[in-house]
């Protein structure tokens, strides 16, 4: 049996069971607009975005370029963390489908749970020490559930067909979940081998959101808010390299294929042409194989590689508390 080529979302919809990822980090955006036509010339037909990567416009002219229908690209972007004032939600999500050329999107996230407080243009305002921290409005991100009111407003526009969220620990999707009209489609998180949110899958299966994997791979955050700096990623692991070897794939096509027969969605990010090809050829891993996988964590213990809590001064996975529970940083 093969994997699922697509997942049905709770509202009808479906979303690709393999996407791209277009961050770009330190590498810069120069890549981006080669790397989607690439990506869409070989098959894919998922492009997740976000107006944070800095990289909409050269995403809409890949898109553009690449001659495919535009109903035929699931296109996702993010709501930025100086947007989250709900009456400032419709006009981010404008600024991106300007940025892109497009009409609508696919999927539209709270890209996270905390905001920073807008300068002119909704530019990010950093700390008066110079310490080039954002300077956190606390009000704001106490009041996400506020803010994903004004994202269930945008469906009825036509501008977005499904919403959803990112970086949402169990804690925050209740509070969601508590007021919700629309209940989120979608919770993308960094979810590999070594952090398989295992607790936070079976939650979203029970309320029905689709629980989408960024850095399947392990991934390699900006090093502001990377954790674990000197570990290394599972596609380095004895045991994947092992499988990968028996199954005659890759390191990544094991960790790649071990999601998406979880049932998640995935958007690896790549420019290299080898690697965006190789991340569409899947396989399903024998049970025995997908097991070993499935435990790598729990023998070794979870490994989260994206933790903002240096840079901003909460823990916004926290699910005891839901931070910030203070309305200042270390730093202040």
């Amino acid at each position: 049996m093969n994997l699922p080529d697509k997942f049905i979302l709770n509202n009808g919809r479906t979303v690709p069971a393999i996407g791209l990822g277009t961050f770009q980090g330190e590498e810069g955006n120069f890549l981006v607009k080669n790397a989607v036509k690439l990506a869409l010339a070989q098959g894919y037909r998922h492009i997740d975005g976000a107006h944070a990567y800095g990289n909409e416009k050269e995403i809409g002219e890949a898109i553009k370029e690449s001659g495919i229908p535009r109903q035929d690209i699931f296109v996702t972007s993010k709501l930025a963390q100086t947007w989250h004032e709900p009456a400032d939600v419709e006009r981010a999500l404008d600024e991106s489908l300007q940025n892109l050329q497009l009409d609508y999107v696919d999927l539209y996230l709270m890209h996270f749970p905390h905001a920073y407080k807008a300068g002119e243009n909704n530019k990010t305002i950093r700390h008066p020490s110079g310490n080039g921290k954002p300077v956190i409005d606390y009000d704001l991100s106490k009041r996400y559930t506020e803010t994903w009111q004004a994202m269930e407003k945008l469906v009825s526009s036509g501008k977005v067909h499904s919403i959803g969220l990112s970086n949402f620990n169990i804690l925050k999707t209740k509070r969601i979940l508590e007021i919700a009209k629309i209940v989120p489609a979608v919770n993308q998180v960094e979810l590999h081998p070594y952090f398989p949110q295992h607790e936070l899958h079976r939650f979203s299966a029970q309320h029905v959101i689709i629980l989408m994997a960024h850095q399947p791979l392990g991934g390699r955050p900006v090093p502001l808010v990377r954790g674990h700096p000197d570990e290394s990623f599972p596609t380095e692991d004895p045991k994947i390299m092992d499988i990968a070897s028996k199954c005659n794939i890759t390191p990544a096509q094991v960790c790649l294929s071990w999601a998406v027969q979880r049932g998640i969605p995935i958007v690896p990010k790549s420019v290299s042409e080898t690697h965006m090809e190789q991340n569409l050829q899947l396989k399903r891993l024998p049970e025995d194989m997908f097991a070993i996988v499935d435990q790598l964590s729990s023998e070794r213990g979870p490994l989260r590689f994206l933790d903002p809590s240096r840079h901003i001064g909460f823990d916004i996975f926290d699910e005891e508390n839901d931070q910030p529970v203070v309305d200042r940083a270390p730093w202040d």
